[in-house]
């Protein structure tokens, strides 16, 4: 029988590969949930250079939110992860859930970049 971390593996070789065949030169906006936090990452892997990074973590995000770990901290993590790469001048990404599903938190992330002006 496969365990959690074997299944999470596979599937997060299986996306890392189809965003390596569709990407191009775009950036990478990566995302990590624990059970705690959630955070982002827009990733140039030409350079190997993290160009912007935001996360629950963060001090000014700590005290406006209940807890890290819902629905609503996500979407202002996105929020947040789209205005520091139009900041940088990244407008286009591809966007890498890991070995995540693209439900949840996941998926509130998404589309707050989304709506903050990224495009993938």
């Amino acid at each position: 029988m496969a365990t959690h971390d074997t299944i999470f593996d596979k599937r997060r070789s299986r996306v890392r590969r189809s965003l390596k065949a569709h990407s191009g030169t775009r950036p990478r906006l990566s995302v990590h949930r624990s059970g705690k936090n959630i955070y982002a990452q827009v990733i140039d892997d030409t350079a190997g250079k993290t160009i912007a990074a935001a996360s629950t973590l963060e001090k000014d995000l700590r005290g406006s939110l209940k807890t890290g770990a819902d629905v609503s901290a996500a979407a202002v993590v996105g929020k947040l992860i789209a205005e520091r790469a139009i900041k940088a001048g990244i407008e286009t990404v591809v966007f890498d859930r890991g070995g995540f599903l693209y439900h949840g938190r996941v998926k509130a992330l998404a589309e707050a970049a989304r709506e903050g002006g990224l495009k993938f």
